[in-house]
């Protein structure tokens, strides 16, 4: 087995620190914004973007039930919200690309509870989150390990 790096470069953390934190602030929802990165580390089997998001949603207010359920959110009745399930269905489209890309039922009924910068913030929350995931996870890095 090879050895794998644990270094990421300083100016690529700031940067991609820098977009997560815009795509927070403009969602205006941080409860959403963690539930977004959860979902998206689950799909990705991220480890270490999971634990980090998990806390993160328990000290934003979240459930430690709703949590529980995130992986299920679609079977999980009115548990989350439409908005809720509007932003977790366009989560996994993004995260989970297939030959229909996004589909536009899927984006369609996203942009029915998001304004066009509330979407705009959404979709960047996505693609940062999967950026970090890909990074943490090909390089293997554990819960609580050393990041960069």
């Amino acid at each position: 087995m090879s050895v794998r790096t644990t270094h990421l470069d300083q100016g690529v953390v700031g940067a991609m620190s820098t977009l997560s934190a815009a795509a927070k602030r403009g969602l205006g929802d941080p409860v959403l914004a963690e539930l977004v990165m959860v979902r998206a580390s689950q799909l990705n089997a991220c480890a270490f973007c999971l634990d980090m998001h998990v806390d993160a949603a328990l000290e934003q207010g979240e459930s430690p039930k709703r949590i529980a359920l995130l992986d299920a959110w679609a079977e999980a009745g009115d548990l989350f919200t439409e908005r809720e399930r509007a932003a977790l269905a366009l989560t996994e489209s993004v995260t989970v690309l297939t030959g229909d890309f996004v589909p536009d039922a899927v984006y369609a009924q996203a942009a029915g509870h998001f304004d066009e910068a509330g979407l705009a913030h959404l979709l960047a929350l996505v693609a940062v989150i999967n950026s970090w995931n890909r990074l943490m996870v090909s390089r293997r890095i554990a819960p609580g390990g050393p990041a960069w």
